[in-house]
């Protein structure tokens, strides 16, 4: 790369919020020992709230330490990994913790999975124990002889409920309750935090040492486990620490909404938090009301959320009865936010949302606005955060710096960057590149070093020779008054290659005609960019972050056409 490359210039540090540091001197200190000295620290200070059910810093690492000697128990060691299948509920955080500490690795999976896709996750990490909800372990039971997982300990919601919560939860099924049969190595979550007293074996993690395989969502082929090591997961909360200066240890109340068996929501709520002694609000379910019901009843201060959860509040009856003024920090991640989004919720509750970008290959975070005095752009993913470098190449040779506001593939690198994939060497390879990630998102970034993804390399469109970008199509139709969600995709032509099919979730009560979409877009898009065909749905398939599967609509429309 040539010295006078702008990219080596660092044009973002410029607008960095005062105090935020170009460099940081990382502790070489692991996220079992960040726990220990929290409970230190805030020891009555309450570290995790579940419908009412309040865990100080100090019970929550007793529970870590009995949990992480019950697993010790069960003959796991160091290297050895444990499946999680939990949502965000008071087991999932004691159980991850419990496991980094006697030197084992995290392999969080999602709740929502098929039987097919956490077989290949138990089969692919080599999972050994698992840890997850009384309604899932009779499937559990079931898939365990294809795997090497031997014991199976499952908790239930009602474990942590308020006893009247409890009590009428399970008369009225508000809750999801189930009877497990009584079967070897399946154990109660409650009966192993009884029977076993604080004291695990100490066991010595470096820095180095793999900490988790995090599986990719699967959204661009077969679901991959991200080798996260200690030092990724450490030095990222310290990234994440070191861009909010103003805000103090011992003092915020986090929302807890994004699943924490997600990347995102693992860095950036969970470790987060305990490495900064802010209290969590654990939502397990995060759909429109129970969001809302948890802002108003907690008070949380700091919301990380993904863009359907804003649109889903926006669209919900009960967001003008919520009381939203507690919120300091409102952040968004894991897709593009509309800028149109953007501004009705800020207009609806006057809190501010930035925005940010990362990837489970980059722990996630990499990029994310200035917080403080007004300096955050809509629409932009912001800054690469401290000891971040980022370049934008050219899409053809992968090497080429592009120019200010010219597009080409975003390539981050930073302590936050992966090992690799788990036994992939060639995906390895094709993506780790002398340290560098290439991220497969099409980005630009301006003057003042801002970054903004335009699209997915391989979303993009190629209709009658010019290339089109999906989002700038979305865009243009989240603004429309009737559109609540817009995606739009690449269909095969004879004669252009492709046109552009438009997928619509209309806002509750409204109607629309193929027509009437058609017609705004020629006010809005050149000729070569407007939609030929619009089809309206109830919904689109998402990830379990809320990202709208683009190529999961592509894929239904290409069978669809055979």
């Amino acid at each position: 790369m040539a010295e006078e490359s702008i990219y080596v210039k660092k044009l973002w540090l410029k607008s960095y919020e005062k105090g935020v540091p170009e460099t940081i001197s990382y502790e070489d200190i692991c996220m079992p020992d960040i726990l220990d000295r929290t409970a230190k620290q805030f020891p009555e200070r309450p570290a995790l709230i579940f419908q009412g059910t309040v865990l100080s810093f100090r019970e929550l690492k007793d529970k870590v330490d009995r949990f992480a000697t019950c697993l010790a128990d069960f003959g796991v060691k160091k290297g050895d990994a444990v499946a999680l299948l939990l949502p965000n509920v008071i087991p999932c955080v004691v159980a991850n913790f419990a496991v980094l500490k006697i030197g084992a690795l995290v392999v969080m999976n999602n709740p929502l999975y098929s039987d097919p896709e956490l077989e290949h996750q138990f089969n692919d990490s080599g999972s050994k124990v698992l840890i997850t909800l009384d309604v899932l372990t009779p499937r559990m039971i079931a898939l365990r002889p294809k795997t090497k997982i031997k014991q199976i300990v499952y908790t239930c919601i009602g474990d942590y409920l308020p006893t009247v919560k409890r009590v009428l939860g399970k008369l009225l099924k508000k809750y999801p309750f189930a009877d497990v049969p009584a079967t070897n190595d399946v154990y109660k979550w409650k009966d192993c935090l009884a029977k076993y007293g604080p004291n695990p074996p100490v066991v010595k993690t470096s820095f180095d040492d793999v900490a988790m395989y995090q599986y990719t969502g699967g959204t661009t082929g077969v679901s991959k486990g991200v080798m996260l090591t200690h030092a990724n997961l450490s030095k990222q909360v310290q990234q994440c620490c070191a861009w909010f200066p103003k805000f103090a240890k011992g003092t915020e109340i986090m929302l807890g909404a994004l699943p924490y068996f997600h990347v995102f929501g693992l860095s950036v709520s969970m470790n987060f938090s305990i490495y900064m002694g802010w209290s969590q609000v654990l939502v397990p379910r995060p759909q429109p009301e129970p969001l809302l019901e948890a802002i108003g009843k907690f008070r949380p201060t700091f919301a990380p959320l993904v863009p359907t959860m804003y649109i889903g509040m926006l669209n919900h009856p009960n967001l003008k009865k919520t009381d939203m003024s507690c919120i300091k920090g409102a952040f968004s991640g894991s897709a593009p936010l509309p800028v149109e989004v953007i501004q009705e919720f800020e207009k609806a509750t006057g809190a501010v949302i930035v925005e940010g970008f990362g990837m489970t290959e980059t722990t996630p975070v990499t990029h994310i606005n200035p917080f403080a005095g007004g300096a955050r752009k809509p629409g932009s993913v912001g800054l690469p955060i401290s000891d971040t470098e980022c370049r934008i190449v050219d899409l053809e040779d992968g090497v080429t710096d592009m120019p200010v506001g010219e597009r080409g593939e975003l390539i981050v690198k930073g302590p936050q960057i992966m090992k690799g994939y788990k036994d992939r060497p060639e995906e390895t390879a094709n993506t780790l590149k002398d340290g560098w990630v290439y991220t497969g998102d099409i980005a630009t970034m301006d003057e003042d070093g801002y970054f903004y993804i335009v699209d997915r390399k391989k979303d993009m469109i190629i209709s009658g020779g010019f290339n089109v970008y999906p989002r700038d199509i979305d865009e243009v139709y989240y603004e429309h008054a009737k559109v609540q969600e817009a995606c739009s995709i690449g269909i095969p032509d004879a004669k252009r290659g492709e046109n552009v099919k438009l997928f619509i979730v209309l806002k509750e009560g409204e109607t629309a005609t193929q027509e009437e979409m058609i017609a705004y877009g020629k006010t809005k898009l050149a000729a070569y960019k407007l939609p030929t065909e619009i089809e309206f749905r109830k919904d689109l398939p998402k990830t379990n972050v809320g990202k709208i599967l683009r190529k999961e609509l592509r894929a239904q429309e290409l069978e669809k056409r055979k």
